[in-house]
């Protein structure tokens, strides 16, 4: 039977239906939900995912509920933020920074800091102009999608380790000996590129770049005329070492946007509260981004937010918090000592890397087709996963293709975890 064609010369009689973007016509699961749902069908402690198992302190709930009920907090935010949330950040990055900021240009309030990291993009990124973007390599999941959909493409530079004296597979080595090599990041730098993404402390390794290096990297940016976007959300959770904002080098003010965020600071992830901080030619474009990306952020938690810096220093709480997690990192630690695995001893964040490579999967073990098809580091979170009841994420999601072979022996795990949960791990 021969079907009849229309002017176009395609069949008639047969659906045909809009065609999604390339970028996003997959309809293949998420890491995170991956990994969620095989721990889920064994019941398996989840240390994969970094958010929180615990509440938030009494007084950060409270503060969210005040300003619910006020009247006033139920209607669009200004774009920039709330004036109160506004000074409070202006007040902690001036005591960060060491220089006054000026809230009304220099600060824009955003719906976590991945918006505005999206919204840097955005502004300082063109579409078809082939602009480019280095990333540091293992890089947080979320920074390759929001390049690409500002127009940019991601260039990728791998930390290094670097411990002549320790073998990764056998002994603990720490965060540090994971090295950026300058020589390598100038190398993929050419005319096309715009921005460098430093992330400190780091996701996932829990690397806290030292002075000296981010002075190298400045240096860099510099005499390339690059701008800096600094991921700094995890910037209050370190470990016995200093964490150094960018910023705060010698010329790198003028050329940097530093992203913070409420959820990692106050853990209240689920809150959608960042903010963007740098001079005022750099936030206006990220704040005009933002404000065509979602318009303004959650007003009430704004509010919250604001309250809870407040009542922060009151309650000496990010030093608390700062000691918290440092007990649940040495318990996190402890639990592996005992197995025998070791692992990157990080110096800030809430993720520990263990090197698995001792682990042998048998030759004849069955993998479902979507572990099978992402590779050797997922088959082994799977195996660990389905063996031993203990869920972590693979880290060579946080690398692009040439360079996934750096993580294939390591497992992420997230300590911001109950005692309780951390016990049964």
């Amino acid at each position: 039977m021969t079907l009849s064609t229309n002017a176009a010369g395609e069949p008639q009689g047969r659906r045909r239906t809009p065609v999604p973007s390339p970028q996003y016509v997959s309809t293949g699961l998420d890491v995170w939900t991956m990994m969620n749902q095989v721990a889920a069908s064994v019941n398996a402690v989840n240390l994969g995912q970094g958010y929180m198992s615990y509440p938030p302190k009494e007084f950060i709930k409270r503060a969210a509920q005040e300003a619910l009920v006020e009247n006033t907090h139920n209607q669009y935010a200004p774009p920039r933020g709330r004036p109160g949330l506004l000074e409070q950040v202006g007040i902690h990055f001036a005591n960060r920074l060491a220089r006054p900021i000026d809230a009304s240009s220099e600060l824009s309030i955003h719906a976590g800091a991945n918006e505005a990291l999206l919204s840097v993009f955005t502004a300082f990124l063109e579409h078809g102009k082939g602009q480019e973007v280095i990333l540091m390599e293992p890089a947080f999941d979320q920074y390759t999608p929001n390049i690409i959909m500002s127009g940019g493409k991601p260039v990728y530079v791998p930390l290094r380790v670097q411990c002549a004296d320790k073998d990764p597979a056998k002994d603990v080595i720490s965060s540090h000996d994971w090295k950026l090599d300058m020589e390598e990041l100038e190398a993929a730098i050419n005319e096309n590129t715009r921005i460098i993404v430093v992330n400190t402390p780091h996701n996932p390794v829990g690397k806290v770049f030292s002075r000296e290096e981010l002075e190298q990297i400045g240096a860099i940016a510099a005499r390339h005329n690059l701008l800096i976007l600094a991921d700094e959300v995890y910037e209050h959770l370190t470990y016995g070492v200093e964490h150094i904002s960018i910023a705060t080098l010698p010329g790198m003010w003028e050329r940097t946007v530093t992203v913070g965020s409420a959820g990692k600071m106050f853990g209240v992830t689920g809150w959608r509260v960042g903010w963007s901080v740098g001079p005022a030619e750099l936030i206006q474009p990220t704040l005009s981004a933002h404000t065509r990306i979602v318009f303004t952020s959650n007003t009430p938690l704004q509010e919250g937010v604001a309250s809870a810096f407040k009542l922060a220093k009151e309650n000496d709480f990010l030093n608390i918090q700062r000691q918290e997690y440092e007990r649940r990192r040495n318990r996190l630690m402890a639990i592996f000592d005992d197995v025998g695995l070791p692992y990157v001893v990080p110096d800030g964040a809430y993720y520990l890397l263990v090197n698995a490579a001792a682990i042998k999967i048998p030759n004849d073990y069955k993998f479902p087709d979507f572990i099978e098809e992402r590779g050797a580091n997922f088959k082994l979170v799977y195996f660990f996963i389905k063996e031993f009841g203990v869920s972590g994420i693979p880290p060579t999601e946080f690398y692009s293709e040439p360079h996934k072979h750096l993580a294939n022996d390591y497992i992420r795990f997230a300590f911001c975890k109950t005692d309780e949960g951390l016990n049964e791990a």
